[in-house]
């Protein structure tokens, strides 16, 4: 896959990320329900994005994050 997300954007990934994983882990909500299985999944998909530096929804979408990339600045 092509690279489409810039360097601010795989930061402002892993910072929701790590909000996530918080959420989930940090609040004391530690008992398995529903939210918190879905806030370490959208965390999962948050740092994959960002480690991997691709977005599939960008993919579809044409657009890009990257300076001097179809769709980017």
């Amino acid at each position: 896959m092509i690279a489409n997300t810039g360097g601010i954007d795989r930061v402002v990934r892993i910072l929701i990320a790590l909000g996530l994983i918080y959420f989930a882990f940090g609040t004391g909500q530690t008992n398995g329900n529903t939210l918190q299985i879905v806030a370490v999944l959208a965390a999962a998909v948050m740092a994959l994005t960002a480690l991997f530096s691709t977005c599939p929804l960008y993919s579809m979408l044409g657009l890009s994050s990257r300076q001097g990339q179809p769709g980017g600045d």
